[in-house]
């Protein structure tokens, strides 16, 4: 699970250092632009209104715009996703993290979410696309189907969660997703990565994007731990922190899939 040890700007480089608050303020997008420059992160990953503002303070720089579309639901229609994203690289967007619509998905309507899909891409015009499964809402089984509907749909990575709900990243659908994507796709994990050693294992299990608002916190400690001259090992892992069972709720999930994250861990 820590196998391949990585260094600080290596991880640097897979962070989308993320501010998606409501109430975030201009000042305060400013600081993640700032912050993303000073630690070589990949990508700040903002609300669309904040893009502009970003774009500009990162102009020199070879940071990344990530601008979320549909969020944090995936519940609005396509046109105004198309529409959004349209917009979101009119205004200096790079990178477009949309969310999958995840009721139609679990009704069966696999065409309308590819089509769903295909316009953010069309509407991306060559800006890269990730796709927001929401895994905490689906099986196994379902997220193997969303990677392959992505896929299809030629968007460039797939992203575990949206940080709003019931899950977030988790080793056992990094790896699912990993494995049903191939090599030649990307995959985000995002959702609970606020340290240093689950940076490294979202990575080991085949991330190639973490998405944080911890960003700085991550980078820091992996620099301490790697000047301790030690690096990470599973002895104090307990299995709520690797496997996706661990976060089932019946408050925030579906019946049914609450059951089967329940009756994963039997």
């Amino acid at each position: 699970m820590y196998s391949k040890k990585v260094t600080v700007e290596e991880v640097a480089k897979t962070i989308d250092h993320t501010n998606l608050k409501s109430f975030a303020t201009k000042n305060e997008i400013s600081k993640l632009c700032d912050e993303a420059i000073n630690y070589g992160f990949a990508a700040v990953c903002v609300n669309t209104a904040n893009v502009s503002h970003c774009s500009k303070m990162l102009k020199q720089s070879d940071v990344e715009v990530a601008a979320v579309v549909g969020f944090p639901l995936g519940v609005c229609t396509s046109k105004s996703k198309f529409y959004e994203t349209q917009e979101a690289v009119e205004i200096g967007a790079t990178e477009i993290d949309m969310v999958m619509n995840v009721g139609f998905f679990r009704d069966g309507n696999f065409s309308a979410v590819a089509e769903d899909i295909e316009l953010v891409v069309k509407a991306a015009d060559g800006a890269i696309v990730k796709v927001i499964l929401e895994t905490g809402y689906l099986t196994d089984e379902q997220i193997v189907k969303a990677c392959q509907i992505s896929k299809d749909a030629e968007a460039h990575y797939v992203k575990t969660s949206t940080g709003f709900g019931p899950m977030g990243a988790f080793v056992d659908h990094v790896s699912l997703m990993r494995n049903a994507i191939g090599k030649n796709m990307g995959l985000k994990a995002a959702g609970g990565i606020r340290n240093a050693k689950t940076a490294v294992r979202m990575i080991n299990a085949g991330a190639d994007r973490l998405g944080a608002s911890a960003g700085i916190i991550i980078v820091d400690s992996l620099a301490k731990t790697l000047e301790n001259g030690v690096w990470f090992n599973s002895e104090s892992d307990t299995p709520e922190e690797i496997y996706s069972w661990g976060a089932a709720d019946s408050k925030k999930q579906p019946k049914d899939i609450y059951e089967y994250y329940i009756a994963k861990n039997k």
